[in-house]
């Protein structure tokens, strides 16, 4: 018995002690295909990680896998070794499905917008509309009992560059050096934004909101014809036939407007004039400035160039009753708090509409500027109760599809010039 007891021992020892060898190759062969190294100095390297593999902090090595191949034991006999992960930029999956991102063991998830690009695209394009609308129709409020588009042009940039200067201020964002060349291509742009934004309220106060929009969708036909007859580029006849349902669409709905004056009209083309040269100097004055920071100095600008006229022609008259019969209709405080609003919004819109720009493509861009426009003339429709003549709202339906349709087949060219432009490349 004793000898069969000796003999069953010593099996049992080999045995253990093949299978402990075994868990030990199991775990060696992990470590090898999982490309993790002990840290300790007396094992040679076998690794077959490149040298240039940066080693950082330590993990715990153990849980499931670890149990499958015996690993816990050989850890709590010998001791917790540490193993060391690489650093990794690369993007993983977490349980769910969601894109993380692994960098010195920690596994980060992506930030909202990397995961949900859209949804943020879609809130950028709301929060434009929003801010347009609330600009447009509070605007227009100020100007029923204070009519002196001059000066309120002032406040809106002026509120604007206050904004500029306080973020500038606190590092949001960091305010880029300017040089006089960089002045002398800004001022053109400027001097441009300045006379649409004035001639522009001045047909705001002249007449309905709904009418001044409907003759600023004339801006397109501006442009083409700047860009062929001033700039000398050829715009194909697909882009002039476009145009045609636009011209047509206007003269349908100023024959018949009800609030049609002639101070509102021309001021309304003239402000189509200028920005048509604003986007004309706009592309000669391309920076690699940010766009938030070119806008602020713009406005700086802008505001400069507004500031004679306001001056000459209505500070006469605003020191004579026009403050006086404010405040006397609403108020010291919301003729206040209406001016910082309209201001606050002007800058806003402007701003939110640049960075949308920057988020999408030309073409979901103009079919933005489109919807925008829509939303606004219905808006102000339905909020001021302005009466229109079916010839009016017939016109203006034909001049809001032709601007997209301009738009569209304007976009198209644009993203084969760049795809061209990028084959090339």
């Amino acid at each position: 018995m004793a000898s069969i007891s000796n003999s069953a021992l010593l099996q049992q020892s080999r045995f253990s002690t093949l299978y402990k060898q075994h868990c030990r190759n199991s775990a060696a062969s992990f470590l090898h295909r999982s490309g993790h190294l002990t840290s300790r100095p007396n094992h040679l390297e076998f690794s077959p990680l490149s040298k240039r593999r940066v080693l950082s902090g330590p993990i715990d090595f153990s849980g499931k896998s670890c149990n499958s191949l015996g690993l816990n034991e050989i850890l709590n006999r010998h001791g917790s070794p540490e193993f060391y992960t690489t650093r990794a930029a690369a993007a993983d999956a977490d349980a769910d499905g969601h894109a993380i991102e692994i960098s010195n063991g920690f596994a980060a998830p992506k930030s909202f917008a990397e995961r949900f690009p859209a949804l943020v695209t879609g809130f950028f394009f709301f929060t434009w509309y929003f801010l347009n609308v609330i600009f447009n129709i509070l605007n227009k409020k100020v100007y029923n009992y204070f009519p002196y588009p001059y000066f309120v042009s002032v406040v809106h940039l002026l509120v604007g560059v206050v904004y500029c200067m306080v973020s500038w201020a606190v590092g949001l964002p960091k305010r880029a050096p300017i040089d006089k060349e960089l002045l002398g291509v800004l001022t053109p742009v400027a001097f441009c934004h300045a006379l649409g934004h004035v001639m522009s309220n001045v047909s705001f106060a002249a007449v309905a909101v709904s009418f001044t929009h409907t003759i600023k969708a004339l801006e397109p036909f501006f442009n083409a014809a700047a860009s062929q007859f001033v700039l000398g580029h050829q715009i194909p006849l697909s882009l002039w036939l476009s145009l045609a349902p636009v011209v047509i669409g206007v003269s349908m709905a100023s024959m018949t407007e009800l609030s049609f004056n002639w101070t509102g009209f021309v001021s309304a083309m003239i402000s189509n004039i200028a920005f048509t040269y604003r986007s004309i100097y706009s592309k000669k004055a391309m920076t690699g400035m940010d766009s938030t920071n070119v806008y602020a100095y713009i406005s700086i600008i802008a505001l400069l160039f507004c500031l004679p006229p306001a001056i000459f022609i209505e500070g006469p008259q605003l020191m004579q009753h026009g403050f006086r019969d404010a405040i006397a209709k609403v108020g010291l405080h919301k003729f206040l708090s209406d001016l910082f609003w309209i201001g606050m919004f002007y800058h806003l819109y402007n701003q939110v509409a640049t960075n949308t720009l920057e988020r999408v493509a030309p073409l979901t861009h103009a079919v933005g500027n489109v919807l925008k426009r829509v939303f606004v003339i219905g808006f102000s429709i339905v909020v001021f109760g302005n009466k229109i003549s079916t010839q009016t709202g017939i016109g203006t339906g034909i001049a809001i599809a032709g601007v997209a349709m301009y738009s569209l087949i304007k976009a198209n060219i644009e993203e084969q010039k760049q795809k061209a432009a990028q084959t090339h490349a």
